[in-house]
């Protein structure tokens, strides 16, 4: 194999669920603004959505390897987890991925056996633990990215370490949790530890995967991380504590900053042709609002489910807090009530069921704040631009995610149902003092998160400092893998295309 330097090439491996892929999709075009190669590996129908969200972007090479198609119960077809009729079916999802090994490890022998050589590293989602071994058979480093908070993280692996022995803490509220070595900014409740972790069943199959994939997490290279320093600057060394070999936390965020194609607030910029096929109704109506900062957005996410009779709730507490709404339903089985449905036609509200591009609803000017389920993408796209959260978490890390923003960032309000307290956080957020003071922090946060990404901004030095470091490792001359063989393009095992 040649020595010569060749360009930095870089292969990324995203987790199948749209939250996990979208910011590594913010990653890879600032990998290529660096001219950095990117290579994104994926299942055919996820390649066809990757490709969608990469129109205008240089060469960014994709390449499909076969999704396993039964065995595991899976609906057929089912490539992606906004797919599975039940997030019960999340952990056999999770168990048919260990099947992608094998392909994925064809495309690192072709990579190995070509004169591109192997790639400077293989970023890939914590999901996909599995990669690590594949990589250290390679010799090629692997990155984890998790879309995590780097708190969050932190504290999920240290209630792992820990819950067992656990004592309260010494403050004022008798129920939080003392994590050693942690200063959290907020009260810790057994309520908002993450179900997985509450439950630890070291005996239950899932459990189990996610301990694998736990340590080859802490055994990888080095971890992504979508945020930024001035965010979580006093937690990164808690986060890092939990690794092996001195691997450090890299936050080179908010990655959809980086996205030169659509910057926040360009709504009005969009062409007619991107209008049509992302939400031209969504965008009309918020152009129609003559009222800066007005409206409230509703979204829940992609992963939770959430109950008709919560949807009623809440279409009623919009209804009542008199203040207008844009409100993004996933539910197929859900019918907007008749009398909310009758106050929306005099142009009040909007409920939107089509695909819309969320960071771009945000950055409207009409937008005031977001009642928001607390997923950490939608976390950080809402206070970038400045718009405060009417936070009401669901799953996962979420509730960590609503207590940081509302008690640790003061940059939102917590809320749940009934409908009598979500009508009143409403009011609160768009018009009451907590609101306006919320909305301040907001605003603050985000000149400080356009800042990290800029050129010297802290985001922007750190991923040049990765960048360094990982061809400083890869100049070192590269020796072919004994299990390198070479493989033709036609392989059966992918297909590559290029966007």
């Amino acid at each position: 194999m040649s020595t010569q330097r060749r360009q930095p090439h870089v292969l990324i491996f995203p987790f199948m669920a749209q939250g996990h892929t979208l910011p590594l999709l913010d990653l890879s075009k600032a990998l290529l603004r660096k001219n950095i190669r990117v290579t994104i590996i994926t299942t055919p129908s996820n390649a066809k959505l990757i490709i969608q969200h990469l129109p205008n972007s240089p060469i960014i090479h994709v390449i499909e390897i076969p999704f396993p198609s039964n065995g595991y119960g899976l609906p057929k077809g089912c490539e992606n987890t906004s797919q599975l009729p039940s997030m019960d079916l999340h952990f056999a999802f999770l168990n048919a991925t260990k099947q992608l090994q094998k392909p994925f490890e064809d495309v690192l022998a072709l990579m190995s056996a070509s004169d591109a050589g192997i790639p400077l590293c293989v970023i890939s989602d914590f999901f996909l633990g599995w990669t690590l071994e594949s990589c250290q058979a390679f010799g090629v480093p692997r990155l984890v990215f998790h879309g995590m908070s780097v708190l969050a993280m932190a504290i999920s692996k240290s209630l792992c370490q820990h819950l067992p022995h656990l004592k309260p803490s010494a403050s004022q509220n008798p129920s939080s949790l003392d994590l050693p070595g942690m200063k959290i900014p907020f009260d810790l409740a057994i309520s908002d530890v993450p179900e997985p972790i509450r439950n630890l069943d070291l005996n239950d199959p899932a459990c189990q995967f996610l301990c694998e994939l736990a340590e080859a997490d802490v055994s990888s290279w080095g971890v992504v991380v979508n945020s930024f320093e001035e965010l979580e600057r006093s937690h990164i060394s808690s986060f890092e504590s939990f690794y092996h070999n001195g691997a450090k936390a890299w936050c080179v965020g908010p990655l959809f900053l980086c996205d030169d194609d659509k910057k926040p607030g360009d709504c009005e910029k969009l062409s007619d042709c991107n209008l049509a096929k992302h939400g031209t109704s969504a965008m009309q109506w918020l152009n129609e609002q003559v009222t800066l900062a007005s409206v409230l957005y509703v979204s829940f996410g992609t992963q939770a489910d959430v109950a008709d009779t919560q949807l009623d709730e809440i279409a009623f507490a919009l209804k009542e807090s008199g203040v207008p709404f844009i409100w993004v339903v996933r539910s197929t089985t859900w019918c907007v009530p008749k009398d909310v449905e009758e106050g929306m036609k005099s142009g009040k509200g909007l409920i939107v069921r089509e695909w819309v591009d969320q960071r771009q609803i945000l950055g409207h000017k009409s937008i005031g704040g977001f009642l928001s389920h607390c997923g950490w993408n939608s976390v950080l796209e809402s206070i970038s631009v400045g718009v405060p959260i009417l936070a009401w978490p669901m799953i996962a890390e979420q509730p960590l995610n609503a207590k940081l923003v509302v008690t640790g960032l003061g940059a939102g309000i917590g809320v749940c149902v009934p409908r009598e307290e979500v009508c009143d956080g409403v009011r609160e957020l768009m018009v009451g003092e907590r609101g306006r003071r919320a909305r301040e922090r907001a605003q603050a946060l985000g000149r400080q998160a356009r800042r990290a990404v800029k050129e010297g901004g802290s985001s922007h030095e750190t991923l040049n400092k990765l960048i360094d470091q990982l061809c400083g490792v890869s100049d070192v001359p590269l020796k072919l893998c004994l299990r390198a063989v070479r493989y033709e393009m036609e392989s059966e095992h992918f297909s590559m295309h290029q966007t």
